[in-house]
């Protein structure tokens, strides 16, 4: 199995939130660092199944304690968890 690119992984994390969270915003107001844990995106609802599609999608699997502020608050936290997980 090939493993996804960072960048696929980022497009594939961008494209659910807008759409799972963020219905009918602009989507250049969601960069890879905006916060989205802190600043109130993702609840722990929302976290949840961002997890359970990251961990469907590219088979890996994602600790408790990883989905938190300091591994998924940004585009670019969750694409550095995901791709640090399928490496291994």
């Amino acid at each position: 199995m090939t493993h996804p690119k960072a960048d696929d992984v980022r497009t594939m994390v961008r494209t659910f939130i807008l759409k799972e969270f963020l219905p009918g915003a602009d989507p250049s107001e969601l960069t890879d660092t905006t916060p989205l844990i802190s600043g109130g995106i993702l609840d722990s609802l929302a976290t949840v199944k961002l997890v359970a599609v990251l961990e469907e999608k590219y088979g890996i699997e994602i600790q408790p304690h990883e989905a938190s502020v300091g591994h998924m608050d940004t585009v670019d936290a969750i694409t550095s968890l995901v791709t640090g997980k399928m490496k291994s």
